[in-house]
């Protein structure tokens, strides 16, 4: 026979993230080598009840757990690092992370103890990380919603995949560290074989505004404020910590941060320099109680109206150590996340008719979002001229706009792929082509517990938040087998009590008649599965005739 020599291939999978907003993460397999970029979560959104987290689905690289060489990370928000927790104790690979996000990760692992002999190297751009026989790995600066925002260069034996990560273009950031277009530029004359870019953006024309557009509103927003000033944001926008700062520092105000999650971020950012707070401006909340209103800044989270925030408890008046005073200016310096619009509205409105002012993005220039639009998406597309083009980040309709401006500036002209999570995308000497799809379905985090979407738990929370759950408990004598008393029935979330009186009545009646006539008493115990069932039937049929309800029923049987 003749000799096939399967020419190498790269594959590219991505586990999240693309064709949906959050759980963003990617691999990059070539021979026996298996590289990630991010390994991030998504909040849960109504109707996954109970559901703390959702995070990838990792079982094909469980499989190939001896060739998975390592996490690469991008930045340190949450959509990016969250899962990390959960998906370490499972891949035992070492992660590889600039500094703030390497603080972040640390602190989060710490909490897990699965996770916490994890090996996390901080990287610095522009040092090659040799990774498995396959990847020689180098990071770059970009600007983002937090600092130490990078992309990553992973060199492969078929050319060069440049990854952005989360971006945007800013020329004025508040941490002076921008985005490091030389070296996008040198990567792009070299030739760059594939490149994988942020696409959040991609529907909106122009330019992503600056920071420092923010920065001059919060100050002209905080010297005219005549009480307090509260300032809802993400925990982890660091850049708008030290702008609120800056801004009090200037009007002789004192900074506290109300929420635990910000707390720990500014702690970690402060003592790996990325905060300059002078000494004494952060104040302890119970300190900040005794100065004036007119010395005093709040910093909460909140501004995406999540009902366990600080800011949504406080315009419920029902935080414990805030409440709005009349004179209050409240600035909510955050987008709605698409989805969002409803809570942060009534959240917004509930201020106001407590006499706060409110200024949030609609009405003043509070907040710009951390993402490239059109004209900057271009630019980085022009730069680095890829020979493939995978837009990653986003929904559907957002990869989708972003690959018409690529295929609008004719670049990537080999091959512009649309993937969603799941599909692979296979590159070879000889051209490049989606291959099979793997099963990469969310996987969700309920307390200690992870599920697939077809767990029985989340159906049955999903049908007891319709119609409730019934109870029939049936007592029968131990020795005969025979009935004892009558059935019992007892509801949770089904009807109101007033209305369930007869309708027990009747239920117990007909469970007793069916139980009597089919059966003529237990002989064995393991018959008890059996009469369950029947006591299950039985209810089941006579309430939904009754009431066109279907609860969950749950048949008890006690034996005296």
């Amino acid at each position: 026979g003749t000799n096939i020599t399967l020419t190498p291939q790269l594959r590219v999978i991505p586990f999240g993230g693309l064709g949906e907003i959050g759980k963003n993460m990617m691999a990059l397999e070539y021979e026996d080598d298996i590289v990630i970029v991010d390994c991030g979560v998504q909040f849960p959104e109504d109707g996954m009840f109970g559901v703390d987290l959702i995070i990838p689905d990792v079982s094909y690289l469980v499989d190939r757990i001896e060739n998975v060489r390592a996490i690469l990370v991008t930045h340190g928000h949450e959509d990016h690092i969250g899962a990390l927790p959960f998906i370490l104790p499972q891949l035992r690979c070492p992660v590889y992370a600039p500094r703030l996000a390497h603080g972040l990760i640390t602190a989060k692992l710490k909490e897990r103890r699965a996770a916490r002999d994890s090996v996390i190297t901080p990287i610095d751009p522009g040092v090659v990380h040799q990774i498995g026989k396959s990847f020689g790995v180098s990071w770059f600066r970009v600007c983002h919603s937090i600092p130490d925002a990078m992309g990553i260069a992973i060199g492969t034996p078929l050319g060069t995949v440049i990854h952005t990560g989360d971006f945007k273009i800013d020329h004025t950031p508040v941490d002076g560290r921008i985005f490091d277009l030389p070296s996008l530029a040198h990567f792009g004359d070299d030739g760059v074989l594939l490149l994988c870019s942020d696409s959040t953006y991609a529907e909106v024309p122009g330019y992503t505004s600056s920071e420092r557009v923010v920065g001059e509103s919060l100050d002209r927003a905080i010297g005219d404020a005549t009480g307090r000033v509260l300032v809802a944001t993400f925990a982890s926008l660091v850049s708008r910590v030290q702008q609120v700062v800056d801004a009090a520092v200037k009007y002789g105000r004192h900074v506290s941060i109300v929420g635990r999650s910000m707390v720990d971020t500014v702690k970690v950012a402060q003592e790996l320099g990325y905060l300059d707070i002078p000494p004494g401006v952060l104040r302890p909340l119970a300190e900040i109680r005794r100065l004036a209103p007119d010395k005093v800044v709040l910093m909460t989270t909140g501004s995406q109206g999540e009902p366990t925030s600080a800011l949504v408890r406080i315009a419920k008046q029902e935080h414990r150590d805030v409440s709005i005073e009349s004179g209050d200016t409240v600035i909510i310096s955050a987008t709605p996340i698409p989805g969002n619009e409803l809570p942060v509205s009534r959240t917004i409105d509930d201020l106001l008719r407590q006499g706060a002012k409110v200024l949030y993005d609609r009405i003043a220039t509070v907040h710009v979002h951390g993402h490239a639009s059109q004209e900057e998406l271009k630019l980085v597309l022009r730069l680095v001229r890829p020979k493939y083009f995978v837009p990653v980040h986003g929904e559907f309709r957002y990869l989708t706009a972003h690959a018409q401006l690529a295929w609008d500036l004719d670049v990537a002209e080999h091959g512009i792929f649309v993937m969603e999570d799941g599909d692979v995308l296979e590159i070879s000497k000889d051209g490049a082509r989606l291959g099979e799809h793997i099963s990469t379905g969310p996987i969700f985090v309920d307390g200690q517990a992870t599920r697939d979407i077809q767990s029985p738990v989340l159906r049955d929370r999903r049908s007891l938040s319709k119609d409730g759950v019934v109870v029939v408990v049936v007592t029968v004598d131990k020795s005969s087998g025979k009935l004892v008393g009558e059935p019992a029935a007892m509801a949770s979330g089904f009807l109101d009590d007033t209305e369930t009186g007869n309708l027990f009545g009747e239920l117990s009646v007909a469970v007793a008649q069916e139980l009597t006539s089919n059966w003529n008493g237990i002989k064995k115990i393991d018959e008890n599965s059996v009469i369950k069932g029947k006591i299950r039937e039985t209810a089941r049929s006579f309430i939904a005739k009754s009431v066109r309800r279907s609860p969950i029923i749950i048949a008890v049987v006690l034996e005296v």
